[in-house]
């Protein structure tokens, strides 16, 4: 579906805790970061020797100061992009979601929708068998407001700092849009899964959303994200491994993204394509079994495997090759497929209605 619904966004309420600040201290040095912080989250110092000079134009767009790298009259396409959001060598990567991507491992997770509860989020969230939980703004009346109230309710990972969870917060959100990626991130989401891409151009809006500068455009505003029950004591710091540590899924789901998956596939920063099972069919004609079908499903296949990234479908297709990441729980022990699977309609446990995959 690709709606905004601008009207319902106005209403949606983003849970901010006060004080905490993330990256707008980023770009600030070390004298700063013990002074009084002010309502946006930014040091307040005691001077500002590198100001321009009250009611003078400073002539800063033509020369730089001293001591800067950047060099020159201001080119933003030449700018040389600073060192305080770089992880220091060696940062191991701390989401467990995107290691296991990283090498190949199965991922598994659990589908949740955002109309649900704390209680039916938590279930889910401790429960050892799911790597993710996925949940489901696309087809879903939930608000990002209910969403944080569930996932607030056990966030983070066991283990690091205040953090209580075993599956990472993920989201299928409802289109490549700021909003969407924005809210999802900002509440503290490390997986985000964006349906229907039909091209290289818009599998890189939403790159561009998801990720950071200098990878993308994602703003850096005090969030929840940065707070010690999230991803506040991560090692390297949150702001500068989070690149690192974000799962991006892109699922197609159209014979228009079918026709651009080897490029959508090799889009950089897409960490796996999501071979879309229902809507595959309802966008073809065809089901499961059927030549034009899986026709369409190998397509999907082969652009992963070209531009070596992951193969992610429902967990009824635990078994076929090189799917390594579901939408459903893992395979019931001493059974073939996954132990909740649906058929092609993925998985999910009890939560208000579950979303099938599309």
């Amino acid at each position: 579906m690709k709606l905004r619904y601008l009207a319902a966004a106005m209403c949606v309420a983003l849970p901010v805790v006060a004080g905490v600040a993330l990256a707008q201290q980023a770009g600030r040095g070390p004298a700063l970061s013990e002074a009084p912080l002010t309502g946006d989250g930014v040091a307040a110092p005691a001077a500002f020797p590198l100001q321009a000079a009250k009611g003078v134009d400073s002539g800063a767009k033509a020369r730089p100061l001293p001591g800067s790298t950047n060099t020159g009259a201001f080119n933003k396409n030449t700018w040389k992009f600073g060192p305080r959001s770089t992880p220091a060598p060696g940062t191991p990567l701390w989401s467990p979601v995107k290691k296991k991507m990283v090498a190949g491992e199965k991922v598994y997770s659990a589908t949740i929708n955002a109309h649900g509860t704390p209680e039916q989020y938590c279930a889910a969230a401790m429960n050892p068998q799911y790597d993710f939980i996925w949940t489901e703004m696309q087809h879903s009346p939930g608000t990002y407001q209910n969403a944080a109230l569930m996932w607030t309710a056990c966030p983070g990972l066991a283990g690091m700092g205040e953090g209580k969870a075993h599956a990472m917060p993920g989201a299928r959100i409802p289109t490549t849009n700021e909003m969407d990626v924005q809210h999802a991130t900002d509440m503290g989401a490390m997986v985000i899964v964006i349906p229907t891409i039909d091209s290289a151009a818009e599998a890189a809006e939403g790159v561009k959303w998801t990720y950071f500068p200098p990878m993308g455009r994602r703003s850096a505003g005090s969030n929840v994200a940065g707070q010690p029950i999230w991803w506040g004591a991560a090692p390297g710091g949150y702001r500068a491994t989070y690149n690192d540590n974000v799962t991006l899924i892109l699922m197609i789901e159209t014979l228009e993204g079918i026709s651009e998956a080897d490029q959508i596939a090799a889009t950089k920063g897409v960490t796996g394509v999501f071979a879309a099972s229902s809507d595959l069919g309802n966008f073809s004609g065809y089901g499961q079994g059927d030549p034009d079908y899986e026709r369409l499903i190998n397509i999907v296949h082969d652009a992963t495997v070209k531009a070596k990234v992951r193969l992610c479908g429902p967990s009824a297709w635990n078994d076929r090759n090189d799917f390594t990441c579901f939408q459903g729980g893992p395979p019931a022990p001493g059974g073939r497929g996954a132990g909740r699977g649906r058929g092609a309609r993925g998985a999910a446990p009890a939560a208000g209605a579950p979303a099938p995959a599309q």
